[in-house]
Order: structure tokens, then C-alpha cells, then sequence
């Protein structure tokens, strides 16, 4: 990998590996950056839980176009979903 540039910092490794998700499903080379011991003892307070997404210096206007699109809210649905059953449980 070349240079590496930050292009998200979570705290906790949750939002982290969401991130790196959608970065990966891109394409985009992806690496993480945490302090061990908060990863170890599941610590994240004082900074032990801080974890940076890195991507390659060459990739990094496309990883904060990926990260900056909003994912659609669970009650949008899909203009092509099907429409959800309905169940009655009378």
C-alpha cells in the first residue's frame, strides 16, 4: 500500500467496521488503526477505543464519497422491494 490517509475515526470498533464494509464493497483498500490493549480488554474510554479507517492516499476522494452517502432509512424501503406482506395473526 502507499501512503495511507485517515479518512474516518469512530470511537469503538462498531462504525469502524461498518465503514470498512462499505469501503471494501467498493473496492477501496481498507485498513484499521487501534490501540490494542482497548481492542483486548473492550475498553473505550480515554481514547483506548478510537479507531481509524485508512485507505490508500490514491483512493481517498472516493472513500469519503462512499462514507459520506447516507444509507437509506429501514422505513424508505426500495422503489423495486417488493411490498411487505401482511400477516394476521388474529
Amino acid at each position: 500500500m502507499s501512503e495511507l490517509v485517515v479518512v474516518y475515526v469512530s470511537q469503538g470498533p462498531l462504525a469502524a467496521e461498518v465503514a470498512r464494509g462499505k469501503l471494501q464493497s467498493e473496492g477501496i483498500p481498507v485498513m484499521l488503526r487501534y490501540p490494542s490493549v482497548g481492542r483486548v480488554l473492550g475498553l473505550t474510554v480515554d481514547g483506548l477505543g478510537r479507531v481509524e479507517v485508512l485507505v490508500p492516499a490514491a483512493h481517498e476522494g472516493q472513500a469519503r464519497e462512499v462514507l459520506a452517502e447516507e444509507a437509506p432509512s429501514l422505513d424508505e424501503g426500495t422503489a423495486d422491494a417488493p411490498a411487505s406482506p401482511s400477516v394476521d395473526l388474529a
